[in-house]
């Protein structure tokens, strides 16, 4: 690896891009734990700090109708922006890093351009998007597809655990559902978007490298299932004649295990389970779940969902339960610009580190934002590999060699193809 200490740095911006985040995690909706969500009281003051220190940079600073914080900084020529940025929401028990390194990565980046007096020919915006992770709604990249233009308006009226829908939220968190699409940018506003974002797996870690550069991110679709039996006495109702919702929740969710070990790149996930009515003595006659399916391929994923909702049906018939499968959420795989990537890997041999390149088994704003410009995205070493996990970790020269490459990257952007 590269010493970013040789290069007489000092690790200063790593460890301006650690302490910003730390500031960041200190935000959350529990107290021994990192838990921040859509549009909740947490994540406006999220937002409210990631303005404050995008203003420090120069920039101006706004909440859209979804509830994206944007900065812009302006160019002195090209009125056309460079886009940055990732999420700041966070799954439950989260980690720091999974969103937060990608924008507090960028506003350092123009922290040290501005101390240096270097004033870009293009504009530059960085964007903490409202909601990637998908936990508080069924729906997930809702900052991101409300930017591209690509939210459905039929979105706003899902609803969280509380019953709480989309459209409510927004009212409570400021905004008005009304205005949502006066979040939808235009394609000619942008030269690109790159987000930078940690690894979530080993293989940087494993090759000694800090940077990586994502050639591609994988498809993903999202489901609700609802398995309806019918509750009962857990002392009076035989074996023989009880309809289990779970026992045939189980069963699914064994069908599905199967069903991804079975097919080459594909990975099911059973994440949330509820039983209704939730009581010891009682035969369970409600069982909800979530579904995530993903796949490099789509067309291994479509075959991989034909096969679950096959088995589904079936399972649903031996068991004499009612199943209703609902799609929440889907995704085709999304391969990154070629010329913007270009730019990305250059930067990265320019900062003086080994060019890898690898594809992203997880979802990120920039497949939605694919819809609306190029897109490029820089993946950052992490500790053992591990995301969605409070053990999330970069180190403070991963840190460093982070904001060095998004510098090469704006200092060296050539605006047109």
């Amino acid at each position: 690896m590269v010493s970013i200490e040789s290069k007489g740095t000092q690790n200063k911006a790593g460890t301006k891009v650690l302490k910003y985040i730390e500031m960041l995690a200190q935000i959350s909706q529990e107290d021994d734990k990192l838990t921040r969500l859509s549009l909740t009281e947490q994540h406006r003051q999220a937002n409210a700090l990631a303005g404050i220190l995008m203003q420090s940079t120069g920039m101006e600073v706004r909440t859209d109708a979804i509830g994206n914080v944007i900065g812009r900084l302006e160019g002195t020529s090209d009125k056309r922006a460079l886009l940055l940025g990732s999420h700041l929401d966070t799954v439950r028990d989260a980690g720091k890093f999974d969103g937060p390194l990608g924008v507090i990565a960028p506003i350092v980046c123009l922290e040290l351009l501005k101390a240096d007096g270097i004033a870009l020919p293009f504009a530059v915006e960085i964007i903490g998007f409202c909601d990637e992770e998908g936990v508080r709604f069924p729906s997930t990249l809702l900052g991101s597809r409300a930017l591209a233009g690509t939210l459905a308006p039929e979105v706003l009226e899902e609803c969280d655990g509380k019953g709480i829908s989309i459209a409510e939220a927004l009212k409570a968190f400021g905004q008005d559902p009304a205005e949502i699409d006066t979040a939808k940018r235009n394609p000619s506003d942008f030269l690109g978007f790159v987000e930078v974002h940690i690894e979530q797996g080993p293989v940087l870690e494993g090759e000694n490298l800090p940077v990586g550069l994502v050639t591609a991110i994988s498809g993903a679709a999202r489901y609700t299932v609802a398995v309806t039996g019918m509750a009962g006495h857990a002392g009076t109702v035989p074996m023989g004649l009880r309809k289990d919702a779970l026992v045939a929740a189980s069963e699914c969710i064994i069908a599905i295990e199967q069903i991804c070990l079975s097919l080459p790149d594909v990975v099911g996930t059973v994440g949330m389970i509820q039983s209704k009515p939730g009581a010891g003595n009682v035969i369970p006659g409600l069982v909800e779940f979530s579904l995530d399916l993903r796949s490099s391929k789509d067309t291994t994923r479509n075959d991989a969902e034909k096969q679950i909702l096959g088995a589904i049906n079936d399972i649903a018939k031996k068991r004499r339960v009612t199943i209703d499968t609902q799609k929440t959420y889907e995704a085709a795989g999304v391969n990154c610009d070629d010329w913007l990537s270009d730019q990305l890997g250059s930067a990265i041999e320019k900062s003086g580190y080994t060019l890898r390149s690898l594809p992203s088994g997880a979802g990120h704003d920039a497949m939605a934002l694919a819809d609306l410009t190029r897109i490029a995205m820089l993946f950052v070493r992490c500790a053992g590999g591990i995301s969605h996990n409070p053990a999330e970790s970069i180190t403070v020269e991963d840190a460093e060699a982070t904001v060095q490459v998004l510098r090469q990257l704006l200092t060296n952007f050539a605006a047109d193809a």
